[in-house]
């Protein structure tokens, strides 16, 4: 094993690079195959690769038609973005980014012409939102949508229990009160929010959130931050500091792990020293690709950029972060090596 401070060191020399220290080639040179990143665990047996899925969503638009401003939808008196061509691009990633894996579709459709309810009744009339929205102030709170009224008005545990639908997608605007995801049904964990208490869909469901205000790059950090969540469920029983732990690994960034980092966080790229640093352009040594040939980790760390990652643009950046969870068949520590697996359905776990 590589001596530990070794690439801490050569990080060091690194920073020079632009004031007269040896050249990125020059330093590059000194990284060889006799000092690659410690293989810590070895695959289980290898299995047939499951079947790619297709979860079927029920996806519930909140568009509220505005009397005041003729009739017409919110979306277009704001000039935001359509729902659907949203939601068309979003499930288009989606299957990119999990190597095929994961196909939704939407089995059932609603578009809402009203503002849905907040959990103390409360429910905004047009020009009421658009005053809100104008004066960036006054918005009800608490900000809180009614969930349960939500599951009644569409029968969402009934389907789910029968398996008519898998999961719930709204689409809606800014303050409709709705969490980015919320696991739902018996069993239910942290997803990113407090789970919702509902035993009668008989399986666990998570229910995501979007907001046509926005684009398809924060669809996909609410998506992400889904995975993070169902990950950190996955992998508990391991400690942080256990080998084993390969989500802890993958998740490493060279601020908090110097010369350790690997593909980082949802906020955090490898080389990233804040929040939503992603177009840093500090080379940073990563085994961020060696992710793509999993569960063989022994490639050596590699120098990178933000170029690795679409120089500073969110939705890239989430794009390669989801491109790189493990995808393949087998086990690794007891956990399958298709992490989409329990990504997908988390009543796989």
């Amino acid at each position: 094993m590589a001596d530990p401070n070794f690439f801490q060191t050569l990080l060091n020399g690194l920073r020079g690079i632009f004031s007269g220290a040896p050249s990125t080639a020059a330093v590059l040179q000194a990284i060889t195959p006799a000092q690659p990143l410690p293989v810590d665990v070895l695959p289980e047996n290898d299995p047939a690769p499951r079947l790619p899925a297709h979860p079927k969503v029920c996806l519930v638009i909140y568009d509220p038609v505005v009397p005041i401003q003729r009739n017409r939808r919110l979306s277009e008196i704001l000039g935001w973005n359509d729902p659907h061509a949203l939601i068309q691009e979003f499930i288009s990633d989606l299957q990119i980014a999990s190597h095929g894996y994961a196909n939704y579709q939407i089995a059932e459709q609603f578009s809402v012409d009203a503002f849905p309810q907040k959990e103390d009744g409360f429910c905004y009339t047009g020009g009421e939102y658009l005053r809100c929205w104008r004066d960036q102030a006054g918005f009800h709170q608490p900000d809180g949508v009614d969930y349960s009224r939500l599951l009644a008005d569409f029968h969402l545990p009934e389907k789910i229990k029968s398996g008519a639908i898998d999961e719930v997608w709204t689409v809606g605007f800014p303050f409709a009160g709705f969490y980015e995801s919320r696991m739902a049904g018996p069993g239910a964990f942290w997803c990113n929010s407090p789970t919702f208490e509902n035993s009668a869909a008989g399986r666990r469901y998570v229910m995501m959130a979007f907001n046509f205000e926005r684009g398809v790059g924060e669809m996909l950090e609410s998506y992400a931050h889904r995975a993070e969540s169902i990950l950190d469920h996955a992998f508990r029983p391991i400690p942080e500091g256990d080998p084993r732990n390969l989500w802890k690994r993958f998740t490493r960034y060279d601020q908090i792990a110097p010369g350790q980092a690997e593909v980082g966080t949802v906020h955090f790229a490898p080389n990233s020293t804040y929040d939503y640093d992603w177009g840093n352009e500090s080379p940073v040594l990563s085994g961020c690709r060696n992710w793509q040939t999993f569960p063989n980790l022994s490639g050596a760390p590699q120098l990178v950029t933000c170029a690795e990652w679409g120089n500073g643009d969110l939705g890239e950046h989430h794009r390669w972060w989801l491109n790189a969870l493990p995808h393949v068949p087998g086990k690794t520590a007891g956990i399958p090596n298709n992490w989409w697996e329990f990504i997908v359905d988390p009543n796989r776990l």
